[in-house]
């Protein structure tokens, strides 16, 4: 396996309305947008500062009544070679894997409990965003709400190599399994609660201050679905949907 084979490279979010999107997101997580658009394919980065750290496009006419989400995109040394082996796993293939020009190599997959997520190699003259977890504007956390966290853990690690790191007692809730990629703890993984209809993952957008974030979020029409509150470590995080019903969540040093 590559350094890179394993780490999330790229998000992105596939929404109702892209417009109300950017007006959304670019004041709550302090985004400026540009338009990325390809002929029939339209989508617009969303920039921290002047790196490229995410992506905004239109819903397929085929999704139905599916609601907006975000999705992940872990980087893998050879696509197909990956998407072949997440079927070997247990897990789907929703979309082969295809070539978007000048920008790289995907499939979107699913793991076996039916949570989605994709397969990206970047092209040579692709440049992705650094990790930098603790700068605002980034993604700092990739949480899985798995309809098994044992059972999701083991076909992640075996696709992606990623270990277990510390493992966090939650009482009636179960455990929250961190996981880490090459030895830097990167998220967390757990079993889902009964209510919780399928399994999903959430990403954590850095802030500077919670609670002026959260301000941010219900000024510009979304809802907080799960606090504020703070976790092992001293962060504050909050969970909402934004106002075409994406869900996503903050997380901030800074109350």
């Amino acid at each position: 396996m590559s350094s890179s084979h394993g780490s999330f490279a790229w998000y992105d979010l596939m929404t109702s309305d892209t417009g109300a999107a950017q007006a959304f997101y670019g004041p709550v997580v302090g985004w400026n947008a540009h338009d990325a658009s390809q002929p029939g394919a339209p989508y617009t980065l969303m920039l921290a500062g002047e790196t490229q750290v995410a992506g905004v496009m239109p819903m397929h006419e085929a999704a139905g009544g599916a609601k907006p989400v975000w999705r992940g995109y872990v980087e893998v040394d050879d696509v197909d070679a990956s998407a072949d082996r997440v079927a070997t796993l247990g897990g789907s293939v929703h979309r082969p894997p295809a070539d978007i020009p000048h920008v790289g190599r995907f499939a979107v997959v699913a793991d076996p409990q039916g949570a989605i997520f994709l397969l990206f190699k970047g092209s040579a003259a692709m440049t992705l965003p650094p990790a930098v977890p603790d700068k605002p504007g980034y993604v700092a956390w990739r949480e899985l709400m798995a309809g098994d966290g044992e059972a999701a853990f083991t076909f992640y690690a075996a696709l992606f190599g990623w270990t277990k790191a510390e493992a966090i007692d939650m009482g009636p809730m179960g455990t929250y399994q961190l996981y880490a990629c090459r030895g830097d703890t990167i998220g967390g993984m757990m079993t889902k609660p009964p209510g919780v209809p399928a399994p999903f993952w959430t990403y954590y957008f850095q802030v500077d201050g919670i609670e002026a974030a959260i301000g941010r979020l219900k000024s510009g029409g979304g809802t907080v679905t799960n606090g504020p509150h703070q976790v092992p470590g001293g962060q504050w995080i909050v969970q909402g949907l934004d106002p075409q019903g994406g869900m996503f969540a903050l997380v901030s040093w800074n109350k």
